[in-house]
Order: structure tokens, then C-alpha cells, then sequence
């Protein structure tokens, strides 16, 4: 895996600059990985964790404010317009959507979009009732194999995404679920400022770093394609290999 995804939190590797006029073409191997992406499908749709597919495929969960860019960050990965839905209104989704990546008859990983958190017009029984499924999903869910934090690279990690990280710390820390922080929006800032925005998270993620930890910062824009194929070679190289034959038992989800 590339350097950026490998380095310690509290040193991210410099970014290009965010505002070039041309992005540049993606390796071999970033070519192949958003081609595995592309084959990406809806599996299910779930409110309860009781509802989610009871094995033990990986799976990647997509998480952030409701303003973050979840729902098009999934669809510009996987090079499909409408995989996933992005809604006009901020904070409506409130439901756990799955999408199956790999063959049909031999799934490889399972790309979870979760609820996003933070909207204030979202009223406060619906919020209260995502943060606990949201809560036990990121603590208990075996499946859980990596979280991609989508941030406002303007706004850098808020206080509500250090309350998210804060759930599933120990899991970071042992290794047992990575982490991948996308700075989104990057095409609005300048080189300085992206630089910034990559020291300044380092730092703020530095204390869920370990010896076992996987915890990886980069910018992205959805906007320009900027980071897309280093992001999809990241994810790609996430999901461990599975023998021909290889079949889950079923688990408590």
C-alpha cells in the first residue's frame, strides 16, 4: 500500500496540490481497484442491526456528518451515478444501506453507508435513536472490517466525528477495525492549507495510534477525482483473500 495510507497519524504524507488543473492518471494498480469497485451492487437496506446479513464478510462502513459527502463519495468510488443515495436534504437517510463488491457468487466485501450525524433539523428522537444503532454497529459488529471518516477538509474533525472515533477507539488501536480519513472538499483549498488540514489531523488522530493500528489520512475531492484512485487502491488492499471455497458461518450480528 502506498505511503500515505501507512505513515503514523501524526506524520500524513504532503498532498498534491488540490487546485491543479489536471488530475493525474491512476497506477496499474489504482486502474484495477476502481474497476473492482465498479462492480459494486445494492445488497440491503437495514434500521436494526438484527436486519444486517448475519456472516462474516468484511465489511466497510462509510461514516461522517450529514454534510460530508458519504452517499458521493461511494458512488464516484464505484463509477455509478446513483448506487447510492445522496439526498437533497441533509441528515434523511437514516438507514444503514449495504452494497456488495465481487462476484455474485463469491462476495468479497460489503460497503456499508451509515446515517450521517450532525443535522440540526433532523428531529431529536430520530437522532437519539441513530446514535444508538450507529453506537452498537461501530462497537459490536464483527463484520466490521475498516471505517472511512469522510471530513470537511475546511473544518478538519469536529467534535461529533472525535465522539464517533471515541466508540470504536480500542478497535482502532488494536487493529481489529482500520481507519481511513478522507479530507473531502480539498479542490477548495489552496496547497498550504491541505497541507494544514493533513498535520493538523495527524495530530488529532495520533493518540489511536499503535504498533497494531491502520490508520491512514488523505484528501479527496469527488468534485475533481482528486485521491479517487488512491482511495479505492487503499480500500482494495483492505479486504483480505478468501479461498474458492471459503463459506461464513453465519454469526450474531
Amino acid at each position: 500500500m502506498t505511503p500515505p495510507f501507512r505513515a503514523p497519524p501524526a506524520a500524513p504524507t504532503a498532498a498534491p496540490s488540490p487546485r491543479q488543473s489536471k488530475v493525474a492518471a491512476p497506477s496499474a494498480e489504482a486502474r484495477a481497484a476502481l474497476a473492482w469497485l465498479h462492480g459494486a451492487r445494492f445488497l440491503t437496506t437495514a434500521s436494526k442491526l438484527d436486519q444486517l446479513p448475519a456472516d462474516e464478510l468484511p465489511e466497510i462502513a462509510f461514516v461522517g456528518r450529514s454534510n460530508a459527502g458519504k452517499s458521493t463519495a461511494i458512488n464516484r468510488l464505484t463509477q455509478q451515478k446513483r448506487l447510492a443515495f445522496a439526498s437533497r436534504t441533509p441528515g434523511r437517510t437514516q438507514h444503514i444501506n449495504l452494497f456488495d463488491v465481487g462476484p455474485r457468487d463469491a462476495v468479497e466485501v460489503r460497503l456499508a453507508d451509515l446515517p450521517g450525524y450532525g443535522y440540526a433539523a433532523v428531529a431529536r428522537t430520530a437522532k437519539l435513536r441513530w446514535q444508538e444503532v450507529m453506537a452498537q454497529y461501530l462497537e459490536r459488529r464483527r463484520s466490521l472490517h475498516g471505517v472511512v471518516l469522510m471530513a470537511d477538509s475546511r473544518l478538519g474533525l469536529t467534535e461529533l466525528d472525535h465522539r464517533l472515533l471515541a466508540l470504536m477507539s480500542q478497535r482502532i488501536i488494536t487493529g481489529e477495525v482500520r481507519l481511513l480519513v478522507l479530507l473531502t472538499k480539498v479542490d477548495k483549498l489552496n496547497r498550504n492549507d491541505a497541507q494544514k488540514a493533513l498535520r493538523d489531523t495527524g495530530e488529532a488522530l495520533a493518540e489511536l495510534g499503535s504498533e497494531a493500528s491502520d490508520i491512514g489520512i488523505t484528501t479527496f475531492s469527488a468534485l475533481s477525482g482528486l485521491g479517487l484512485g488512491d482511495v479505492a487502491e487503499a480500500l482494495r488492499g483492505w479486504v483480505p483473500a478468501q479461498p474458492e471455497s471459503a463459506v461464513a458461518p453465519p454469526v450474531a450480528p
